[in-house]
């Protein structure tokens, strides 16, 4: 590992990482570096990494600052007993590294995360180093989010808040049972301990700046979580609650799915193939419904099958529709926003235009045609003007009947 080059540490480390999905960057604090003596900035355009919420591309750095771990999950290619090439960046290197990539332009912030060395303290001690020297000793504006580690000691939690615009701490997997089958050294207590302590931190820091705008900063992006999806034998529904109640308990920003994915030299207990890419896609929507379109975790869990899953061939709003047929047709004229957004293929921003317009005129199917992409995928859902769907009011399933009338699938978001 000594003898390593530091092109080949970013080789093995950045690879490493790939495999953390809880990387975003919505929430952070606007910083400039127009006084000269500072220098990175969250703002502007640059190498897609993520996207914050008004639709600025925030360019990342991801990596590990090494990839060798005291723990043995069988989940992780970088545990204890797997046969991976291993390699370890000093706090220097990633804080040159950083510096290097954001002056060349390539990148706009750093996602950092970690194998446990030593001891978690030792580990988010290094971490932490990184991010102090960052903003510190080289006035570096840019976003940081740090991947914090449990166990670790309080005191450098809170160091970390401090300089991090986003913090997070990885739940694994969506169940207690299945993380003390697959990570027995990781404690689903502990780990939701530490999250309750960064949530209870980030609230009285919010507070305590509402009354002294002199009061330091702490995580303002908020904390993020990942799940790793189809290691274990959770099912969706299981899922869609352990995300409710993380949401619900510890304010979380976002909720990250993984699909797992077979890796060498893998433990027997592992299933032998990953799950499909779709029911990881159909967690982000059951999710996005719960945190945008106003549906409870009941309801979403309602829009899968017996089995607990969601289906793969629709989206869960629309598997919702077809469940509750009788709540539709919905007149555009006069239903509520709570239940526009509950017709498949309407967004967020077509239902505000839809309110927005109907103030000043009866809206007719054409209208409602120019405010969204396709409203072919909406007609079976909706009443207007000039529109009823008659022949389909009666229908027993309107599954067929979609399918003939949409060949692309009708999909959550437009």
């Amino acid at each position: 590992m000594a003898q390593m080059t530091l092109s080949d540490k970013l080789a093995v480390l950045a690879d490493a990482a790939k495999y953390d999905a809880s990387c975003a960057s919505s929430g952070t604090t606007k910083r400039n570096s127009r006084d000269g003596k500072r220098i990175g900035s969250t703002e502007g355009m640059g190498i897609c990494h993520s996207y914050a919420p008004d639709g600025r591309c925030i360019s990342l750095l991801k990596i590990l600052l090494t990839n060798s771990c005291i723990f043995d999950c069988h989940y992780c290619i970088n545990r204890k007993s797997s046969n991976v090439r291993r390699a370890r960046f000093t706090p220097k290197e990633v804080v040159d590294l950083t510096l290097d990539f954001y002056r060349r332009n390539y990148i706009e912030g750093l996602f950092l995360s970690s194998g446990i060395i030593r001891s978690s303290d030792f580990t988010m001690e290094q971490i932490v180093e990184v991010a102090r020297a960052l903003r510190e000793d080289h006035g570096f504006r840019g976003y940081i989010h740090m991947k914090t580690i449990p166990d670790a000691d309080p005191a450098l939690i809170e160091a970390a808040g401090r300089y991090a615009d986003r913090l997070s701490i990885n739940v694994e997997l969506p169940t207690e049972e299945g993380l003390a089958r697959f990570a027995p050294e990781k404690s689903a207590r502990r780990i939701e301990t530490a999250m309750a302590g960064i949530g209870q931190e980030i609230v009285a820091t919010k507070d305590a700046r509402k009354r002294f705008r002199s009061a330091p900063r702490f995580a303002p992006a908020g904390q993020s979580t990942q799940m790793i999806v189809g290691a274990d034998g959770a099912d969706d529904r299981q899922i869609i609650a352990r995300a409710s109640r993380l949401y619900g308990e510890y304010r979380l920003r976002r909720v990250y799915y993984s699909a797992f994915s077979p890796i060498p030299d893998a433990s027997s207990r592992l299933p032998l193939i990953r799950p499909p890419m779709m029911r990881e896609h159909r967690l982000y929507q059951s999710d996005w419904l719960m945190r945008f379109y106003g549906f409870a975790p009941d309801e979403v869990q309602q829009a899968a099958d017996k089995d607990g899953m969601l289906p793969l061939d629709m989206d869960p709003k629309l598997a919702w529709a077809l469940a509750f047929r009788d709540r539709f047709p919905v007149d555009v004229n006069r239903a509520p926003r709570e239940m526009l957004l509950r017709v498949p293929g309407l967004g967020v921003r077509a239902v505000d235009a839809i309110i927005r317009a109907r103030r000043h005129r009866t809206l007719r199917l054409e209208d409602v045609g120019r405010l969204t992409v396709s409203v072919r995928k909406i007609r079976p859902f909706i009443v207007a003007a000039d529109w009823r769907p008659v022949q389909l009011a009666d229908a027993a399933d309107l599954r067929p009947h979609i399918a003939r009338a949409a060949p692309a699938q009708l999909e959550l978001f437009t």
